[in-house]
């Protein structure tokens, strides 16, 4: 007898329909997966074995064949343990065919007959609602699965449960939909003191979705300021937090089974590898700059990130998408972040200081600041300096205005740009950092003074066409947060104030 039993496997984001076909045939008593299974596939043999007999079950002494088809698709996970396990059962004739087979499965077996946890659970879930089938999950990923839709849904502890709610001693509960705890607060801007320009550029940054490097000494509170990012960012529509959570999903991040509304803040260390930064690995998985799609991804110490992980953030900056092409894969993960980036404005870090400065200034800042190339230099929309604070900034009070303030600005901001961008067809349009073309033209000309404004300082400033798009998108995005219909010249005026030649950058030049 030959059972069928439904699951998936998953490139990139995009789910594979996988049929596990389980066959007891005569013979001598042997247990043989095929169809291009990793290791951890494999291994669900002594997994499926033990969760059985766990139950009170042995495999019949009989040669037990299990294919994974299509044969030419590699693999991977310990989601395959569930559906062999039932596959199994079916074929033994303790489990009707025609119910089983109406499910998606996955999940992974403990030996004790517990369902673990394993990723991919919301992709799947979809999947399955788009093939009319319903979805067998561990427990614990129910309230994952139920945002999937009207669809079938079991969520088993254990394998044992399962078995009883088909043979109708046991009813499984359906799963409600989840949502984590988001009533963490985040750090207030209140705590801040001075800096005031590098406020007014992260509230810009935030209202727009716009890239941001900030320069300044040690100490200055850069990262202090990156910290408080999260606090003034409005949260996910539910559509935006369905496709966070897919990704998060897929990488097995999703916290408690559940999904939030909170837009990711993704921090890593400036040694992280290429495939950590932008995806890869053997089995090609989303990197940091997939996890904090529709989020924040925040580089500290940018120039001491390696120059091969900085220079692969090009492509993602501009298309919103990274690929990872590999010899036995070729996926693309969405990548719609925006870059928050800090750095000292030399090694030593004191360029602006004669009393703290090295004896190499400014050789070390031409040297320090070359780590990033001119593209990826060009790509960011905010350059801001943030200098140090004196000690008479640090007596002063603490400011009137907090978070929750420049959050409600922002938050006007970012409705005012999503009813803009809702009749646009074509390509979905979130901010204004991901306007270009011909409706960028449209919704951010500015007016008279303020086109010759742009001119001028264009053709003296030496911007490149993404340098001058990227003006006028921030320009936009500042009558955005005055509230105004149109650009104006004094929003074109701040708009290029921010894009500055860092301090060390012009001596190359002006040497040459």
């Amino acid at each position: 007898m030959t059972a069928r039993i439904h699951t998936v496997a998953f490139q990139g984001i995009e789910v594979v329909d996988v049929d596990v076909q389980v066959q007891l045939s005569p013979g001598m008593p042997n247990f043989t997966v095929v169809g291009l299974p990793d290791k951890a596939v494999g291994e669900s043999r002594e997994r499926v074995r033990a969760a059985l007999n766990a139950m009170g079950l042995a495999l019949p002494p009989r040669r037990i064949t299990v294919n994974l088809s299509p044969a030419d698709i590699v693999k991977e996970g310990s989601h395959y343990d569930l559906p062999v396990a039932l596959g199994l059962l079916v074929a033994m004739g303790i489990l009707p065919a025609e119910e089983a087979g109406g499910f998606v499965a996955l999940g992974e077996l403990a030996l004790d007959g517990q369902l673990a946890p394993v990723a991919g659970v919301l992709p799947a879930a979809i999947h399955a609602a788009a093939q009319s089938l319903g979805l067998i999950c561990p427990g614990v990923q129910g309230g994952e699965a139920a945002w999937a839709g009207e669809i079938a849904i079991l969520a088993p502890r254990d394998l044992l449960s399962l078995v009883n709610h088909f043979k109708g001693t046991q009813a499984l509960a359906p799963p409600q939909p989840k949502m984590t705890d988001d009533s963490s607060v985040f750090p207030d801007l209140r705590d801040i003191k001075g800096q005031e320009t590098a406020k007014r550029a992260l509230e810009v940054a935030a209202a727009g979705a716009h890239n941001l490097l900030m320069v300044g000494p040690p100490g200055a509170g850069k990262s202090m300021l990156a910290a408080r990012l999260p606090g003034i960012l409005p949260p996910l529509e539910a559509s935006e937090a369905l496709e966070v959570s897919m990704i998060h999903s897929l990488a097995g991040a999703l916290k408690e089974g559940g999904l939030s509304r909170r837009r990711p803040f993704r921090d890593p260390h400036h040694s992280c590898s290429v495939a950590a930064l932008v995806g890869g690995g053997l089995r090609a998985r989303p990197g940091e700059v997939s996890l904090a799609h529709l989020g924040v991804l925040f580089l500290d110490e940018l120039p001491e990130f390696p120059r091969a992980a900085l220079e692969s953030l090009r492509q993602p900056l501009e298309t919103g998408r990274t690929t990872v092409a590999r010899a036995n894969a070729h996926v693309t993960y969405p990548a719609r972040f925006q870059l928050i980036a800090a750095m000292n404005p030399c090694k030593c870090g004191y360029l602006d200081d004669p009393a703290l400065a090295c004896s190499r200034v400014p050789k070390c800042a031409e040297e320090y600041q070359a780590r990033i190339s001119g593209p990826l230099f060009d790509r960011i929309d905010l350059h801001v300096q943030v200098p140090a604070v004196s000690p008479a900034d640090l007596t002063l009070p603490p400011p009137a205005e907090g978070s929750a303030e420049v959050a409600r600005r922002v938050a006007a901001a970012r409705a005012a740009q999503r009813e803009r961008y809702a009749a646009h067809k074509g390509k979905k349009i979130r901010t204004n950092a991901e306007a270009d073309g011909e409706l960028l033209e449209k919704v951010a000309a500015p007016d008279e003074a303020g086109r010759k404004l742009l001119l001028e300082a264009a053709e003296g400033m030496h911007l490149t066409a993404r340098g001058y798009h990227r003006v006028l998108r921030v320009a936009r995005t500042l009558a955005d947060l005055e509230g105004a219909g149109a650009v104006r010249r004094l929003h074109v005026a701040e708009a290029l104030s921010y894009r500055r030649i860092m301090p060390g950058r012009g001596l190359a030049a002006r040497r040459a």
